[in-house]
């Protein structure tokens, strides 16, 4: 397959996660506040951007993030459920775009952008796996 399936614009989806101290930045650093982390907002919005596309896609294909430009807007604190939403706002050729939302229930905590490439699984995992080899360590 050498393009893009038909992915549309408009197409979303959600993922939603309450928020464990195990989420939190006080978690991966001593000292830190006991509040939802950047990178975990980032990582729910992707997980709701692939789940967003994923019915469009052939079996055996799958897809991978390539850019994220995000802001974290607001503190969550631990018991919160967190809610990321993406919606496809653009597909080209290499790539799906999508405009990415956070919400903790009571104000938006996280916006901006996130590109996904559409990717075939088994060449993928080659190229990899031929990268591995060259192992330099």
């Amino acid at each position: 397959m050498s393009e893009l399936p038909v992915i549309p614009v408009g197409a979303l989806a959600s993922e939603s996660v309450t928020v464990t101290w195990e989420l939190t930045v006080a978690h991966f650093a001593a000292g830190m506040p006991e509040v939802y982390g950047t990178p975990l907002m980032i990582y729910l919005m992707e997980v709701a951007a692939a789940k967003a596309i994923q019915q469009y896609l052939p079996p055996g294909w799958a897809s991978v993030g390539t850019e994220v430009c995000v802001k974290h807007l607001a503190a969550t604190p631990i018991g919160f459920v967190v809610t990321a939403t993406a919606t496809v706002t653009s597909v080209s050729s290499r790539s799906v775009v999508f405009a990415v939302r956070a919400h903790d229930g009571v104000e938006l905590i996280g916006e901006g952008t996130h590109s996904r490439s559409v990717i075939e699984l088994e060449r993928f995992n080659a190229r990899v796996l031929s990268k591995a080899g060259h192992n330099v360590l």
